[in-house]
């Protein structure tokens, strides 16, 4: 089927078929904010887990992880989680949309919270912030929480 024959189905996100072929391809992980990131906190010396689940039979992955230490690292895209700075809603489709982007920050504010009361920190970033600063509170958070442990043995 071709894209001028292209109809949506019932309750589709997708308006066109170029915006269905547009947000198949949007990376949920490795994206470059992330990638930039990662680069920089293990040009630092640690070491850390990527897209992993902090508490077991939680269903959401932390883009970066440091288990030793209980530091769970997001990197937000503007869109998909709000950003109060770049958000803009969508005009298209807007209901979809509107629930979809308020179901994310939903669950966000629920990761913080189970995370918080397991002990982790978690430290979360939008994408335009710039990576140096970001990697440079990662690793001073990481390293704060090794030295506290390294004090309680």
């Amino acid at each position: 089927m071709d894209a001028a024959t292209w109809v949506a189905p019932e309750g589709s996100w997708a308006s066109s078929a170029g915006r269905r072929r547009n947000m198949q391809a949007i990376r949920s992980r490795d994206t470059s904010p992330e990638l930039a990131l990662r680069s920089l906190v293990h040009a630092a010396g640690l070491r850390y887990r990527v897209g992993a689940k902090p508490l077991p039979g939680m269903r959401r992955t932390a883009d970066l992880l440091f288990r030793p230490t209980r530091v769970a690292v997001f990197v937000d895209g503007c869109f998909w989680h709000a950003c109060p700075e770049h958000f803009v809603r969508p005009k298209t489709n807007p209901s979809y949309w509107n629930e979809k982007i308020d179901r994310n920050v939903r669950r966000d504010r629920d990761t913080d919270t189970k995370l918080a009361e397991a002990g982790w920190l978690v430290l979360r970033f939008w994408e335009h912030e710039p990576p140096a600063e970001c990697a440079a509170l990662v690793v001073d958070a990481v390293r704060q929480r090794r030295a506290e442990a390294t004090r309680r043995t």
